[in-house]
């Protein structure tokens, strides 16, 4: 606890604010880290802070360290749950060595990835020449006319809605409302488009409109109710029906219709157009040349499970059912092109982008609006919910599109790459509060090696491995720190989400990984567990290997949130188990308050809790540990946070976990602990 002399208090107020503003935009503001979709990504400013705070000897001034340059190329640093590579990345910038594992193929495919430095000029190069060979061609099926200058436009997204068809066998269209199009800040810019539920015209009118009139048939309607709410939808007669109901028994999908197009023009002028027969042709022909052509396309089944079982409800029973036959066949060719690229680092560079862009192709997406990154990609709540109304972005793009493989290709990869030449951190400017980028990193140029007599006899290298972290191919006592995020314990299983991308990188890489040779990417012996016992029990085989391979004087720091008791009980098990005690715990800025999963929530965690273990037995009372959780909610509010009371349960939580770790009082007993700890807090400090 940090009320023990031999430790040193971490500057938490100061991270938090600068991690705060690092998530705002942690793709540009840590781009090495965002080059592929990961879930539940952790703030390179924490990390670096905490790998500062457990490596660097001079304790003098922990914050005045963040911004010197350091070369710790004598510490060993594992991370057994690598996820997007976070600690690994923060670690090879403060000069250590670092061995990345994770049991899933996505995670140590898109960090290797990440950490392999190749050419700009040769990636710029082989992006040019993809571009001569099949842009053309794939933006060719992203055509409209312009109905009225008669001109060609470029199409930037397609507007779909997906059909019931009732028992009387009426086609009920699941719109919630007739407005499909409006500005993230529609009070400001209220114009919108409307869709008209008579003739499926589009015309311009206000996000707030009850009466609309067609422009094209003179219908009068209100554009904010439309037939479905909710889990129901009601036909012209109306009949009220459960959605459910209406999904078709012999398994196939709903019908979709096309509806709209958001086009440009040469001069970069947007239209918002209606579906017209030129439309209807291309993707006929679209449809036509896919049945034609050989590609590299999903064939995995979707396996049940918790994150699976709604999209399956659906009838969407394999994963290259997610994508409509325009995107298959541009996405397939793209890939098929990308595969003919001779250099290998490469190639796989540019295998991981078209994953990436995966997320943003597929007919899960839907539509922002104006004013913001158009595109809300398949994992913006982290489950796999079939979107009603979906968008069909264009693959290739244009430079006014998001989330296509060309922005993404500027905006993603390079930004990436760039960074390994300069590795910046974020600073922010005391007199004025605005936020400079200042590079306090050696280059991140690692040597990626296979093994640990490898890692062990090479500077400058890093270890990236894949499989089940409770049998790491690492000798005893070899280890300086582990510092990690363990999945969380709930729903997200990481896994089942993971399998989209990995239906289609499987069937090109099994060849050379191993670990993309089965058909998912779920492993026996994940940490991903609703079960609070069961979770336990397999982090505490993780920590447990953490333990052996850890120097006797070495720390496991782990960043962990739950807002339930049984979550923390389970941690505190899990630790127990590997024979760790508690050295320190402390709260730190840990996301974006406004992030969607967040967004909705009533008293949403924005905080972490930083736990650091040790191998030797520290005691603390009850009363310390009020008199810690005080001090830390106090200090935040005082800096200016705002705290949920989820965020002062996480602060209480953390500082209950030695006294829930070393007694052994049984869990009713460490409950109630907790619990008096909570409320003695929530009452002092006035939430």
């Amino acid at each position: 606890m940090m009320n023990n002399k031999e430790s040193t208090i971490f500057p938490v107020d100061k991270v938090s604010i600068l991690a705060e503003k690092e998530s705002w935009r942690k793709e540009i503001n840590r781009p090495i880290y965002h080059i592929h979709k990961w879930w539940a990504q952790r703030l390179g400013t924490v990390f670096r802070a905490l790998l500062l705070h457990l490596m660097n000897d001079n304790k003098a001034d922990e914050w005045e360290s963040f911004y010197k340059q350091h070369d710790f190329k004598q510490h060993i640093i594992l991370d057994p749950f690598m996820g997007s590579g976070t600690t690994i990345g923060e670690a090879v910038k403060l000069g250590a060595k670092a061995i990345g594992c994770d049991i899933n193929p996505i995670s140590t495919f898109l960090v290797t990835q990440a950490l392999t430095k190749v050419p700009i000029e040769q990636l710029i190069s082989a992006y040019n020449e993809i571009e001569n060979d099949i842009s053309k061609d794939i933006l060719s099926y992203y055509k409209t006319v312009d109905p009225v200058t008669n001109k060609e436009l470029q199409v930037l997204y397609y507007f779909w809605v997906k059909l019931v068809i009732t028992p009387s066998g009426e086609s009920v269209p699941l719109f919630s409302k007739y407005v499909f199009a409006q500005n993230a800040y529609a009070s400001k810019k209220p114009k919108a488009q409307i869709v008209c539920p008579h003739c499926w015209n589009v015309f311009e009118g206000k996000y707030n409109d009850t009466v609309s009139v067609c422009s094209e048939c003179g219908f009068s309607f209100n554009p904010q109710k439309g037939p479905a709410n909710n889990t129901t939808v009601i036909d012209s007669h109306g009949s009220k029906y459960k959605i459910k109901d209406l999904i078709p028994k012999d398994g196939t999908l709903l019908q979709e219709k096309m509806y709209a197009i958001l086009a440009v023009d040469d001069q970069g002028n947007k239209k918002y157009l209606p579906i017209k027969d030129y439309d209807l042709e291309l993707y006929k022909k679209a449809q036509s040349e896919l049945h034609k052509c050989k590609l590299a396309l999903p064939q995995y089944e979707v396996k049940s499970g918790y994150n699976t079982d709604q999209a399956r409800g659906y009838n969407y029973l394999s994963w290259k059912q997610f994508f409509n036959d325009r995107q298959l066949l541009c996405l397939g060719k793209l890939l098929d092109r990308i595969l003919k690229i001779d250099d290998e680092n490469i190639r796989e560079q540019l295998v991981c982008l078209f994953s990436s862009t995966l997320e943003y192709n597929n007919m899960f997406c839907s539509y922002k609006g104006e004013g913001t990154g158009a595109v809300r990609p398949i994992f913006s709540n982290h489950i796999l919910k079939p979107e009603r109304t979906p968008l069909e972005n264009s693959v290739w793009g244009h430079y006014k599109s998001s989330g296509c493989f060309s922005s993404l290709f500027k905006s993603r990869l390079l930004k990436a790459k760039e960074y390994l030449d300069q590795p910046f951190d974020l600073k922010i400017d005391e007199k004025n509060g605005t936020c400079d980028k200042v590079v306090v990193s050696n280059p991140i140029d690692v040597t990626m090696c296979k093994t640990w007599e490898e890692l062990n006899s090479t500077e400058h290298s890093a270890l990236i491995l894949n499989g089940d972290s409770s049998k790491l191919p690492i000798p005893d006592n070899v280890v300086d720190f582990v510092v990690t995020d363990p999945p969380y314990f709930d729903f997200i299983h990481y896994s089942e989400l993971s399998d989209f991308f990995y239906a289609w990188l499987s069937p090109v890489l099994k060849s050379k990984y191993t670990f993309f040779s089965e058909t998912t990417s779920r492993r026996d012996n994940e940490v991903q567990q609703t079960d609070a016992m069961e979770f336990s029990r397999l982090l505490g085989n993780v920590f447990s290997e953490c333990h052996r391979v850890l120097k006797n004087k070495g720390k496991l720091a782990f960043s962990f949130h739950h807002s339930r008791v049984d979550g923390w009980l389970a941690i505190a098990q899990a630790i127990k188990q590997a024979g760790f005690y508690i050295d320190e715990c402390f709260p730190v800025h840990a996301e974006l308050m406004a992030s969607t999963p967040k967004a909705g929530a009533k008293e949403p965690i924005s905080l972490d809790a930083m736990i650091i273990c040790g191998k030797e037995k520290k005691e603390v009372t009850e009363d310390e540990i009020k008199e810690e959780a005080i001090n830390y909610v106090n200090s935040m509010k005082a800096s200016g946070k705002k705290l949920s009371k989820a965020d002062v349960f996480v602060i209480c939580a953390s500082q209950c976990l030695s006294k829930l770790v070393f007694d052994n009082c049984n869990t009713d007993k460490k409950s109630e602990c907790l619990t008096r700890v909570y409320q003695n807090v929530i009452a002092t400090c006035e939430m």
